[in-house]
């Protein structure tokens, strides 16, 4: 097999290469380091060796020399091994020294470029590294000197007498003498600079100065610092998202979480997952829907219980439903409906039981049965409603929910209330995360959010206070008051 150098990015998931997540998709070992986004672990199968290898100020997991021999062995057992490295291979990542290695050792190898923070961290700080009339070329430059140079190894006089725009990676502690040889070379002191730390992060922080000020700007590392004209424009957009230095709760089963974990991310949230239940099967048999009028499912995931598992291997023929009308609570359990081929025939103006009761027409001769496929536990609103109103209901459960066991990083970031909102999709999700917290809940300001009024009666009784509630009970009725309700509140950046 081949060992794959990978460059990961400078910390944005979104800007890892299709080539790079091809390859961690198919992974027998991944060698990763400290600046590889950890959220790319999750492209890995589940049973490839993980090999962390990361290197930090004052502190290092494994020597260059070890990680050498690491990927030259399991190189030489025919795994399929990738390093991930932070930003590019080539760019400051030692890439070079570990294909050396390999190819000292005849073993195969590929390397697959990455972004590289030089670049990407000023774009996302609003910064052009090149632009028409303040610079027409840019320079790369680390400013961490091998301590075993004798001389130095960059001439600080000619990048300054250079001019353009000058990028200094692995320069924050030693910004100050830097700055200072530059300004000795010939750059001028008001000379605008920018230092990105956790460039394409969620927790980015962009400090402005100039040549002459930035010692003293609190500079700290990882930053990629720009230096030049271009340094004084501000075309922000990655920092003026939304949710931006916002930390979220997201208390969904982990099976749910992707859909509103990717959308508050895009709006600029850093998202905490902390399932507050997890989905298990339970075993059922359905009943002939010949003999129903109605099919009725409250939920994405009684959807994809009952199509996916309990009617065949392969998935529902949908002529089982022929004759049968079919009932949604709301607009997701509608979309994971048409996503398997069935139209829901009903579907309520506001997406809780009760509506969906008040939206029942009146029985027809043949056709009063109605199946009700939902959660083992939920409330009786709905077999309750409709049987008043005439229907004959068999309740078919198809899947349960049981307390999660918590991540312990994300359970004390709760706790210790290192976080700006809890986010709740389901009365479940709030009674299991009462549960576990006990007396420990989040202390205000901390924002309570909820998808709609069952939820939030959930959480009342649980003593919580619901100071968001989403108008349209969906993900996205939700993150649309949540965004709602952080637009009128005071900004607090991680990080800080």
């Amino acid at each position: 097999m081949t060992v794959f150098l990978v460059g990961a990015g400078p910390g944005d998931p979104g800007l890892l290469t299709v080539r790079g997540a091809e390859l961690l998709a198919c992974a027998d070992v991944v060698v990763y380091d400290r600046l590889a986004p950890v959220a790319l672990l999750d492209l890995v199968p589940r049973d490839a060796e993980r090999v962390y290898v990361g290197k930090g100020p004052g502190h290092v997991e494994m020597s260059q020399a070890d990680i050498n021999d690491v990927l030259v062995a399991r190189g030489q057992q025919g795994l399929a091994v990738v390093r991930l490295k932070g930003g590019d291979p080539y760019v400051f990542g030692r890439g070079g020294e570990e294909t050396e290695a390999l190819a000292a050792a005849g073993v195969a190898f590929e390397v697959v470029p990455g972004v590289t923070s030089a670049i990407a961290a000023a774009a996302y700080a609003g910064i052009p590294v090149t632009h028409r009339g303040l610079s027409t070329h840019v320079t790369v430059v680390t400013g961490h000197e091998d301590p075993a140079r004798t001389e130095p190894g960059v001439d600080w006089d000619a990048l300054a007498r250079a001019g353009g725009t000058l990028v200094i990676l692995m320069g924050a502690g030693r910004i100050a003498d830097i700055a200072a040889a530059l300004i000795a070379g010939g750059r001028a002191p008001g000379t605008p600079v920018a230092a990105v730390r956790n460039g394409t992060r969620a927790d980015q922080r962009t400090v402005r100065a100039t040549l002459a000020t930035i010692a003293g700007a609190g500079v700290r590392a990882p930053s990629a610092i720009v230096v030049g004209e271009v340094a004084g424009l501000d075309l922000r957009w990655f920092e003026n998202r939304p949710l931006f230095g916002r930390r979220v709760v997201v208390t969904r089963a982990r099976e749910q979480a992707s859909a509103l974990r990717a959308r508050l991310e895009a709006l600029g949230a850093t998202v905490i997952e902390l399932p507050a239940i997890v989905l298990e099967p339970v075993d059922f048999e359905v009943p002939p829907l010949a003999g129903y009028g109605w099919l009725v499912l409250t939920s994405a995931n009684g959807v994809a219980a009952l199509f996916d598992r309990g009617l065949a291997p392969a998935g529902l023929d949908t002529r089982a439903l022929a004759g049968v009308r079919v009932a949604a609570i709301g607009p997701g359990t509608a979309a994971a409906l048409a996503a398997r081929g069935v139209r829901a025939d009903l579907v309520p103006d506001r997406f809780v039981a009760e509506a969906l009761v008040a939206a029942f027409p009146p029985p027809e001769p043949g056709r009063e049965r109605v199946l009700l496929a939902r959660a083992k536990q939920a409330r009786d609103v709905l077999p309750e409603g409709l049987a008043a109103r005439g229907y004959r209901v068999d309740v078919l459960p198809v899947y349960r929910t049981v307390r999660a066991e918590p991540d312990a990083d994300a359970l004390a970031a709760v706790q210790a209330g290192e976080i700006d909102a809890v986010t709740f999709t389901s009365s479940s999700t709030v009674t299991n995360l009462c549960d576990l917290l006990g007396d420990e809940l989040p202390a205000r300001p901390t924002l309570i959010a909820s998808i709609g009024p069952v939820t939030s009666a959930t959480a009342r009784e649980r003593g919580l206070t619901v100071d968001v509630e989403a108008s349209e009970h969906t993900i996205d009725g939700l993150v649309a008051a949540l965004v709602a309700a952080f637009a009128a509140a005071p900004r607090r950046r991680v990080g800080t």
